[in-house]
């Protein structure tokens, strides 16, 4: 069943994204638009496109969700696998999607510091509480 649905999702991620299936909904709107003149804009003919917009919206999150999710963690993981291979990389930023957004932030924003300074190159931990002096060094009192 993870299978089918892998597949399903990625199939379907990729083809909404494509300008034919924006011509195909835009195609469905415009015969919707036109036939309201015929169905005198009833409430009916209003239902079926919200009835419809609303579960196909509905359903895409989840599909495109599930697309995102597994290319983030293949990202993940193949940049974890570069720094792995780098010499002189900190191995301590494998892993680091699993802190807190604070945490990661604190993270960048110390290594968007240190850049270009090469004799400055202290681990994670050391990232962490530099940024959380920081930060409390400029709270407002």
């Amino acid at each position: 069943m993870e299978k089918f649905f892998t597949r399903l999702s990625q199939t379907i991620a990729e083809l909404a994204g494509t300008s034919y299936a924006f011509g195909v909904a835009l195609g469905f709107i415009l015969i919707w638009a036109c036939s309201g003149p015929i169905f005198g804009f009833s409430d009916t003919w209003q239902l079926v496109i919200n009835t419809a917009t609303t579960i196909i919206t509905f359903l895409m999150v989840f599909l495109i969700q599930n697309s995102q999710n597994r290319d983030s963690t293949a990202v993940e993981a193949k940049l974890d696998e570069v720094i792995r291979c780098l010499e002189g990389a900190r191995s301590q930023l494998i892993g680091i999607e699993h802190l807190t957004e604070s945490e990661v932030e604190a993270i960048r924003t110390a290594i968007e510091d240190e850049n270009g300074d090469q004799t400055t190159k202290v681990n994670v931990e050391e990232l962490l509480r530099n940024a959380t002096r920081r930060a409390k060094q400029h709270r407002p009192k």
